[in-house]
């Protein structure tokens, strides 16, 4: 058995719609591999560069969402870490997740890596019918209720 410890970031970007309301967009991938539609998320890093510094749970999130979808957020707020299992070739792995709210700062989603074969903005109203994980499904319940509330 093994752990293995990751972190993302759920990101969202303010649009105004008509009358004025204000409305908002969330970034989700589709990841190369297993084709599921996912939040962009990655290992963090506990031995990186020369001087062995352990990468924040924060910065892996940073760096992972714009690795993976070309985008730079702004960490606003964490979320409950989700944990769940599965297996990689025979082993069995615990794999928790920190999630954090992200406020898009800047970005072009067509600048993502090869991990992700595809980046959108979704309306809040449909990301819940396109993620494919359960554990996605839940760290979105918990973030769209802070959303909505910024």
């Amino acid at each position: 058995m093994k752990f293995e410890f990751s972190a993302g970031g759920i990101v969202f970007k303010p649009i105004r719609q008509a009358q004025g309301k204000e409305d908002f967009l969330i970034l989700v991938a589709q990841h190369s591999q297993h084709h599921g539609w996912v939040f962009p998320k990655g290992l963090i890093d506990d031995h990186s560069g020369a001087g062995g510094h352990k990468e924040t749970k924060e910065e892996a999130a940073l760096r992972e969402v714009e690795e993976e979808t070309g985008v730079i957020g702004k960490i606003l707020s964490p979320l409950d870490p989700i944990s769940f299992w599965y297996v990689w070739e025979k082993e069995k792995i615990k794999k928790t997740v920190y999630y954090f709210i992200m406020e898009f700062v800047s970005g072009d989603i067509t600048k993502h890596d090869l991990e992700m074969e595809n980046v959108e903005w979704l309306e809040a109203d449909k990301v819940e019918e396109r993620l494919s994980f359960k554990s996605d499904k839940k760290v979105w319940a918990e973030a769209r209720e802070i959303i909505v509330n910024i």
